[in-house]
C-alpha cells in the first residue's frame, strides 16, 4: 500500500461501551484516508463486513507542563478518528487470548 491507513485502535471506556452496545469500533486513521479506503482496510485486516464508517478530525491541543526550569509549552498533534459499525454478528477481538 502507498500509505498506512489504519494507525491504531482506540481502547478506552467509551469505545468499549460502544463496541458492546452498538457494535461500533474506533480507530485512529491516516488524515488523508477516505471512508472507502478505511472500509476496505478494516475488511481486509479483520475479515469482517462493515456497515458504515463515520470520520472526525480531532483538532490539535496546546499542552503546558511545569518543570523545575519553568513552564514547557507544546502541542498535541491533530488526528483523524474513524468510528466503524460492523454487520450484525461480526466482532473484532483486539486482545486475542490474554
Amino acid at each position: 500500500m502507498a500509505k498506512q491507513i489504519l494507525i491504531k485502535p482506540i481502547i478506552s471506556e467509551k469505545s468499549e461501551l460502544l463496541s458492546e452496545s452498538l457494535n461500533q469500533y474506533s480507530f485512529i486513521v491516516n488524515t488523508k484516508a477516505n471512508k472507502v479506503e478505511i472500509r476496505k482496510a478494516i475488511e481486509d485486516m479483520y475479515n469482517v463486513s462493515v456497515d458504515s464508517v463515520n470520520t472526525a478530525i480531532m483538532p490539535s491541543k496546546s499542552k503546558n507542563r511545569n518543570t523545575r526550569s519553568g513552564l514547557l509549552r507544546g502541542r498535541k498533534s491533530a488526528y483523524k478518528k474513524a468510528m466503524v459499525t460492523l454487520a450484525e454478528g461480526d466482532t473484532i477481538d483486539f486482545f486475542g487470548e490474554l
